[in-house]
């Protein structure tokens, strides 16, 4: 993970580095050095390996245009942290990554963020080339606040095909397979589901897919909404007893939380066959294929994740992330130069250079560009799953303000390793806002 200053464009552990760093920017010390700084945007991007995409576009830009763009990175870990450090004091960027929803209400509310609907009346386009459902999940209070920038972002159940096939096993379809698969896998000594607890967020996943296939996604809309009976429902009993099995079966063997996937460290036991699957949003792919490009080539398969006999969920339920998103601040003192970078987000080099690094982007025109990406059949796998999907449950800690991250992946944490029962998760997510 790479994290860009904005004066120095270097790599910087520690909080308080970064924040001394941007602070030394934002000074400018001479005042020739502030007048070069007013005539840049800074574009603040969480770090990883679609960056590569962020530096061309940012290249792009600045060839043509007078106002000079700074893409300035933050660890994916520490991302949602560090941007709450900044975004309301002198070094706020001029714009910034999100996933909408409920990630940039609070700033909305705050009244650090410009409307998009001015920007929008001069360029329709910045409406119109993208899918309504993903444009829209920007949209708070009635108003736009937020541009697709990357791809939308399915949580799908990955494998090792190598593992599988020495292990002599196949992909398993429904979840009594899944824990079949998993006593079989042991028995071979692999860690059957790679997970990196230590980010706890990868762990949320199978709380939010399991829950839409028992109950649909009906039951976390409805306590997203403030409904805190919905969270002590027989479904989302029966939902949490089934996670306690798989974890019980030694699923992710025992030193999940000592791993991460920010790191690298849990896509690594999937590349390497020392587990063999991996449930990740769709960027599993462009991270495998940056760092074992070789794993890619030859054993990565991928899939949905499995059903649940007698649920009320729709098999071809989706959750995960419907796109990432640039909101802008309102402070920004170049609003045309932003409104001309946004432009970026719609063109054809734009859905060409997501496709190629395993991206799906979610314009109107992505259909025409499948077959010049990375993995065609990967992005038109991707393409089909969301175009035909019900329903797209974004991930529950992005559907909820970032004040809530803590309690969900405490909750989550606690009770997959047996420090809290089912009654104390239910508790602790009843005592969340309404999102």
């Amino acid at each position: 993970m790479q994290r860009h200053t904005r004066l120095l464009r270097t790599t910087v552990v520690g909080g308080a580095a970064l924040a001394m760093t941007l602070s030394l920017a934002a000074c400018g010390g001479s005042g020739a050095s502030a007048g070069k700084e007013q005539d840049k945007i800074h574009i603040l991007v969480y770090g990883d390996a679609t960056n590569k995409v962020e530096k061309q576009l940012v290249d792009t830009f600045n060839k043509t245009s007078d106002v000079k763009a700074v893409l300035d990175t933050i660890p994916g870990a520490d991302y949602q942290t560090k941007l709450q450090t900044v975004i309301s004091g002198k070094q706020a960027p001029d714009l910034f990554f999100n996933w909408g929803g409920g990630s940039i209400k609070p700033y909305v509310d705050a009244g650090l963020l410009m409307p998009l609907d001015g920007l929008i009346e001069k360029d329709p386009r910045l409406k119109s080339d993208f899918l309504p459902s993903v444009f829209n999940t920007a949209v708070v209070d009635g108003k736009p606040y937020g541009i697709p920038m990357r791809g939308t972002q399915p949580v799908l159940m990955f494998h090792n095909k190598k593992v599988l096939k020495d292990a002599g096993v196949s992909v398993p379809r429904t979840w009594d397979e899944l824990l079949t698969t998993v006593k079989t896998l042991k028995s071979k000594g692999v860690t059957p589901i790679a997970l990196g607890g230590g980010d706890k967020w990868p762990t949320q996943m199978w709380f939010q897919y399991l829950y839409d296939r028992v109950a649909g996604p009906e039951l976390f809309a409805k306590a997203a909404g403030g409904d805190k009976n919905a969270w002590a429902s027989p479904d989302s009993k029966k939902a949490l007893g089934m996670l306690r099995e798989l974890v019980d079966a030694g699923a992710f063997g025992t030193n999940y939380d000592s791993v991460k996937f920010t790191d690298g460290g849990s896509p690594a036991l999937l590349a390497t066959g020392k587990a063999a699957f991996e449930l990740m949003g769709s960027w599993e792919y462009s991270t495998l294929k940056d760092a074992h490009p070789d794993f890619v080539k030859s054993d990565l398969g991928y899939g949905t994740f499995p059903t649940v006999t007698g649920g009320k969920g729709d098999p071809a339920n989706l959750a995960g992330n419907t796109n990432n998103y640039y909101s802008v601040l309102k402070s920004t003192k170049h609003p045309d130069a932003v409104a001309a970078f946004l432009k970026l987000m719609y063109s054809d080099g734009f859905v060409k250079s997501q496709l190629g690094i395993g991206n799906l982007p979610t314009t109107t025109n992505t259909a025409l560009f499948l077959a010049d990406a990375d993995n065609p059949e990967y992005s038109k796998y991707q393409y089909d799953l969301v175009a035909k999907a019900p329903a797209f449950q974004l991930s529950w800690d992005q559907a909820y303000p970032p004040a809530a991250a803590t309690t969900i992946y405490t909750a989550v944490q606690q009770f997959f390793n047996g420090q809290s029962d089912a009654d104390a998760f239910i508790a602790a997510m009843q005592s969340l806002p309404a999102a």
